[in-house]
């Protein structure tokens, strides 16, 4: 399934920027940023629970917020892009 992963971390003190910093780690290894606090993530629903525990554990809830945007494994019909394309396709090849 594919899930849309925005965040907003308050990084007017260290920790907060080092917060933000863990927060982006995260999330790159279950897909890839899309904008600054956006990251699409192809995951299963494991994947997914995981995934959410891990942002949760880093997190400041009293100054932070988490947005999780699930839009299944039919997605491509859901997703509307315009301008410049900065990232690779999550379903698409990518040769090295």
């Amino acid at each position: 399934m594919l899930v849309v992963v925005t965040y907003d971390v308050n990084t007017e003190t260290s920790a907060g920027k080092r917060r933000l910093r863990l927060v982006a780690k995260s999330c790159m290894e279950y897909g890839q940023r899309v904008q600054n606090s956006v990251f699409e993530c192809s995951v299963t629903s494991a994947e997914y629970l995981t995934l959410k525990h891990d942002l949760l554990s880093i997190i400041d809830v009293k100054t932070d917020s988490l947005r999780y945007y699930n839009l299944g494994t039919n997605y491509s019909r859901r997703i509307e892009h315009l301008g410049v394309q900065r990232h690779v396709p999550v379903d698409g090849v990518m040769m090295v």
